[in-house]
Parts: C-alpha cells; sequence; structure tokens
C-alpha cells in the first residue's frame, strides 16, 4: 500500500512538473516574438525612440519573410518531394544574401557602438544555438 501511494505521489509530481515545462515554453504571435526581442534590443543597446522605430520595422520585415519561408518549406515538406543540390544550394545562398541585407539595415539604423555590441549578441545567439543543437543530436542519436 505504502508503495502504491508512494508511486501515485511520484507520478502526480512528474506529471505536474511536465505541464509547469510545457508552460513556459508557451508559443508566443510572431507579433508578440517582434516585441520580446525589440524590448531586449533596447535595453541591451540603448536604443532611442527614432531607432527603436526602424528595429520594429526591420523586425517585422524579417518575421513576414520567415513566415512566409515557413509555408513554403512545409508545403515542400507535404508533397514528399526532396530538394535537389542545385534547389539547396541557391537558398543557401538566398539566406546569405538576406542576412547580409539585415546586416547592412541594422548597421545603417545603429551607432558604430550599438552596432558593434548587436554583432556580439548575434554571435553569442550563434553559439547558444549550436550548442543546443549539439545537445538535441547527442539525446536523439
Amino acid at each position: 500500500m505504502k508503495k502504491l501511494f508512494i508511486a501515485a505521489l511520484l507520478f502526480v509530481g512528474v506529471a505536474s512538473f511536465a505541464q509547469d515545462a510545457d508552460q513556459k515554453r508557451e508559443r508566443l504571435t510572431p507579433e508578440q516574438r517582434n516585441e520580446k526581442q525589440l524590448q531586449k534590443l533596447t535595453s541591451e543597446l540603448s536604443l532611442d525612440v527614432n531607432q527603436q522605430s526602424q528595429v520594429k520595422q526591420l523586425l517585422a520585415e524579417r518575421s513576414a519573410k520567415a513566415e512566409k519561408f515557413k509555408e513554403a518549406r512545409q508545403a515542400k515538406k507535404d508533397s514528399d518531394v526532396k530538394p535537389t543540390a542545385e534547389e539547396k544550394e541557391a537558398f543557401k545562398k538566398e539566406m546569405l544574401a538576406e542576412k547580409e541585407a539585415n546586416d547592412a539595415k541594422m548597421k545603417s539604423i545603429l551607432t558604430a557602438d550599438q552596432y558593434t555590441k548587436w554583432h556580439a549578441l548575434q554571435e553569442k545567439n550563434k553559439e547558444k544555438a549550436r550548442e543546443k543543437m549539439r545537445e538535441y543530436k547527442k539525446e536523439n542519436n
């Protein structure tokens, strides 16, 4: 009886912990993500009001492009047609061009010091993403 009671308590505890974890990872809308990112950039880079409006517009543009990309990718995935090597290469070039254009726009909006800080933040975030990918691959191999 004691073992059954302990097992039940353990199950309830694990289940409630899993729900808490799901709630913490709640999905944000693109607008909410943009606003959150704008707030973070404003505090980290000390953006003025004019810069905030320009960065907000840039984030909205990027978000719209990302949404279109996501839809196109899902459509390809649903069709079960694998991309060719040429399509993959073209996609990589397109993404690189998009990144360079975004960097150029940010450079025109930010001061030299702010741009340096922003670039360092980008590198830090890129490294975090790589680390998460390594952990994900370890768990799933």
